[in-house]
């Protein structure tokens, strides 16, 4: 079953799939180079050739790349365990790009997360439906995450809000304080959505809001016509995807160049 759901992972949600809503995206050999709204780049492939020199001369092509798009602030190279291209690691790392905590690729089907959970008194969960929703959100993950860069990413949020993206951002809402959020991404021409970004005040974990928060996502997700759920997990969210039935394929270490 793992090997069904990461051969379906490749498939399905890699190259264009994880670059929608890029601001341009152009092609060089096997890899995808978009740059976001907001500065972030981002390099996708689903294969890299099994020579480390090829493999050095497309790093430093790809730098080369992005040093000469001077929005481009930062760049994420998104490495994965089960990928077997040499020395890609020490490729990167001599070329500036500093490795970020591992994290689990996690996979399972949409029903298994879209359950009944009851909710601490005064603990409402719902769509962000203004900016100030947004704002309120994005500060608070930038707060969880010791994220610097949690302005521009807000921004991003809101222009997808006020677009009526089908991605969607889920808040947890305490005495008018946003205690948790996270991300529906939906991905088109998929059996996929994504859950991304989510974080909880440290006062309010263990109380069930989370595990809430990701049970309304996948209702939402069962509403658009999609039958599997991925996230990139930390170890404080991997636990309860578990035990909603969805299991680690992989894992994936984010390589970041910043300017």
């Amino acid at each position: 079953m793992n090997d069904q759901l990461l051969q379906a992972y490749d498939h399905q949600l890699r190259e264009g799939a994880e670059i929608g809503g890029a601001a341009t995206v152009e092609r060089l050999g096997p890899l995808w180079l978009a740059v976001f709204p907001g500065g972030r780049g981002f390099i996708s492939y689903r294969s890299l050739p099994e020579d480390a020199q090829e493999i050095a001369e497309l790093a430093d092509a790809a730098l080369e790349h992005f040093r000469e798009r001077t929005s481009a602030t930062a760049v994420e190279w998104k490495t994965r365990a089960h990928d077997v291209p040499p020395g890609l690691e020490a490729v990167l790392t001599e070329r500036g790009f500093v490795a970020e905590d591992p994290e689990s690729i996690m996979i399972g089907r949409v029903e298994g997360l879209a359950a009944d959970v009851e909710l601490p008194h005064g603990v409402e969960v719902r769509r962000a439906e203004t900016v100030d929703d947004v704002w309120a959100a994005s500060e608070m993950q930038g707060l969880v995450f010791d994220d610097p860069h949690w302005r521009s990413r807000a921004e991003d949020a809101v222009r997808r809000l006020e677009e009526r993206s089908v991605a969607s951002l889920w808040i947890a809402v305490v005495d008018g304080v946003v205690a948790s959020a996270g991300r529906l991404e939906p991905v088109d021409g998929t059996d996929f959505a994504g859950i991304w970004g989510g974080a909880t005040l440290p006062e309010w974990r263990h109380h069930g809001i989370y595990r809430a928060l990701t049970a309304r996502r996948a209702e939402e997700a069962l509403r658009l016509g999609k039958t599997l759920i991925h996230s990139d997990s930390t170890a404080f969210s991997r636990p309860i995807l578990e035990r909603s039935g969805l299991v680690a394929v992989s894992t994936t270490t984010p390589y970041v160049w910043t300017r």
